[in-house]
């Protein structure tokens, strides 16, 4: 098994989060939060910060209903949707805006309108706007040319909502993430990627068990391991899928072909996850209080068993049902400026 432990601090990325320099001083200021296209974007203060307005939406989800009174979001997608398209146009309800969902084929995008000039568009008419496509750089150029807030509903590299509504499940189920540990079996795909960010960041040590072939994209990892230095996380790749859950006090997979992955490349990916499929003999190796998670959609029989997803420990449907509430912090945090400036030493 390979520990990764990040040795050096560095600041989160993003256009968003540019250095700014105040007139007449070399104090170095940043600017606020515009956009959430990966979770490494937010840094660690205003994750905890959208969590916290997330725990608040959950338990009053009417909370701030007005605060978007007159105003639409635009959601894209490009992809099949379950779970982020109701989340995030009931979120908007609830915060008494219009969600305005399109499609590929709706927009002049299929004609050939430049990504550029939709983007300059849309935020005339919109207060924010969530986008689910394959290409990140897709979701940069939108962000570098919109004026308004866009969040990433999804990419091939990154899904970032599903992340903070997996720590959310975690916060409710343990009260504090520091020093607890996860351990992720399967395919490094998007979910794992904004796993591995967010949980560096909250001090939550991970272990991400994949085939070798199927391992996290290094950027990401180093991402991680730049971010655990703060929080006192340790990030760890195995190719052990018993190794991985041992000390885990929860154990979290995904399903084993994404979408777009070519049908050619379906079962020679199965056979290589095999290994690694959550079933009963796999979660005994944890401990008793380990609980099951999964972003869904879930396929029984393939990286999960039916009494692992279905049985008393897995949480599957409380993280379904937090999409919600963080996406209501998120789009209430971005549009109306709340979170705290992102500071750098």
């Amino acid at each position: 098994m390979t520990e990764v432990r990040a040795l050096e601090p560095v600041a989160p990325a993003g256009r968003e989060l540019e250095r700014e320099t105040a007139a007449g001083s070399d104090r170095p200021r940043r600017r606020r939060v515009k956009d959430l296209l990966r979770l490494a974007d937010l840094g660690a203060d205003n994750l905890n910060e959208i969590l916290g307005v997330a725990e608040l939406f959950s338990a009053v989800p009417l909370r701030r209903h007005g605060v978007l009174s007159g105003k639409t979001v635009v959601l894209y997608f490009n992809k099949p949707s379950t779970r982020t398209r109701l989340s995030f146009e009931t979120a908007v309800a609830l915060l008494g805006g219009t969600p305005v969902t399109v499609g590929p084929h709706e927009l002049q995008l299929d004609r050939g309108e430049t990504i550029e000039d939709t983007a300059r568009v849309i935020s005339g008419y919109a207060a924010a706007f969530a986008i689910r496509t394959y290409s990140d750089d897709d979701v940069r150029r939108f962000a570098a040319a919109a004026s308004i807030p866009v969040i990433n509903a999804l990419t091939d590299g990154h899904h970032p909502c599903q992340a903070l509504a997996d720590l959310l499940t975690l916060r409710q189920e343990w009260g504090i993430l520091a020093g607890r540990h996860v351990a992720f079996l399967g395919a490094g795909d998007n979910v794992a990627n904004s796993l591995l960010e967010g949980c560096a960041m909250s001090g939550v040590s991970l272990t991400v068990a994949t085939p070798a072939a199927f391992a996290p994209p290094a950027e990401v990892v180093a991402k991680a391991q730049a971010l655990a230095s703060t929080s006192g996380a340790v990030i760890r790749l195995t190719h052990d899928p018993l190794e991985a859950v041992r000390e885990a006090d929860a154990v979290y997979t995904d399903v084993w072909v994404s979408m777009g992955v070519p049908e050619s490349e379906r079962e020679g990916r199965a056979r290589a996850l095999r290994p690694f499929q959550v079933d009963a003999g796999l979660f005994a190796h944890a401990p008793a209080r380990a609980i099951f998670m999964h972003c869904l959609p879930a396929h029984r029989g393939e990286e999960v068993t039916g009494e692992v997803i279905d049985g008393p420990r897995s949480r599957v449907f409380e993280q379904a049902a937090n999409r919600l509430p963080t996406e209501q912090a998120v789009l209430y945090a971005l549009i109306s400026g709340a979170l705290p400036l992102a500071e750098e030493d």
